[in-house]
């Protein structure tokens, strides 16, 4: 027998470095695989994630606009359903781009499946990425499908929806989609069970979405509300979507691209130090 053969092949061994990442600077498959995995978990309940809330949206805006419609005057010069319309679409936006990413987590958390996305070679900022892409991704698809119903809605009331400034409302959109995903991903890391997770949604997702405009003008309320409204970021959100369909804003809209550009450049690195640290992930 050629034992130098097998030393050979006890030296190769040795010489592999278990743990050592050979992707290069970024992971792209592993990235590419958690970011599909990610969007084919909330496409295979497709009824549940996407078409529920769209219906709910729209039965809001059937809602308001035949029980309120009538009688409310315009504001600021738009009609009120093309005032509503825009801020329902953006709420949907936000709220499912948080409910995905957080519910990822806890539920991976609770079963003890969160171990699968931890051992592959992926980085905090692969990881948060995948994490936000994916969560984001349901975010505007549920929004895009609520736009195009809503158009019909609105088209058959005789109030054609109309895009005051196309890139404005994609921004908005998109940042809005990305905050609250990574908003979604810190609870879902903070949350070791579900009722912490749902603390999280009634106790500060609704009513900072709730409280911003989406139903009503800012403008119009009393004071302490009204300049307490100026320090809700998801306003300058809604405030700024909604100029991308009318063309009128409230807010100072060089205050919300600085604010939400901000606000999403601090919640990527807190997720991506939370991810890092394995806070509540690796216990």
């Amino acid at each position: 027998m050629d034992e130098s053969r097998f030393s050979g092949l006890a030296t190769d061994s040795s010489d592999t470095s278990f743990g050592v990442r050979r992707f290069g600077a970024v992971n792209w498959l592993g990235l590419w695989t958690l970011y599909a995995k990610e969007v084919r978990r909330f496409i295979k309940v497709i009824a549940q994630t996407v078409i529920a809330p769209v219906i709910s949206t729209l039965l809001f805006l059937v809602v308001f606009t035949q029980a309120f419609g009538a009688s409310r005057p315009d504001i600021a010069g738009v009609p009120f359903i093309a005032f509503l319309a825009p801020g329902l679409i953006i709420m949907a936006v936000l709220t499912n781009a948080f409910t995905n990413s957080s519910s990822s987590l806890i539920i991976g958390k609770v079963q003890g499946s969160i171990v699968d996305v931890l051992m592959p070679p992926l980085s905090p900022f692969e990881l948060t990425i995948a994490f936000v892409g994916g969560a984001a991704t349901r975010g505007l698809l549920v929004g895009f499908i609520t736009a195009i119903t809503s158009a019909a809605f609105m088209a058959l009331n005789g109030a054609p929806m109309q895009i005051a400034n196309f890139w404005i409302l994609l921004y908005f959109a998109t940042i809005a989609a990305l905050i609250f995903a990574m908003l979604g991903v810190i609870g879902g890391i903070w949350a070791e069970k579900f009722d912490q997770l749902a603390a999280v949604t009634n106790f500060l997702i609704t009513p900072l979405t709730f409280l911003s405009g989406t139903f009503y003008s800012v403008e119009r309320l009393p004071e302490p509300f009204r300049s307490a409204s100026q320090f809700n970021p998801v306003y300058y959100l809604i405030d700024g979507f909604r100029s991308g369909f009318t063309g009128v804003t409230e807010a100072d809209r060089t205050v919300g691209f600085a604010l939400t550009l901000a606000i999403s450049v601090a919640l990527c690195f807190a997720c991506y130090s939370l991810l890092k640290s394995g806070y509540k992930l690796k216990d």
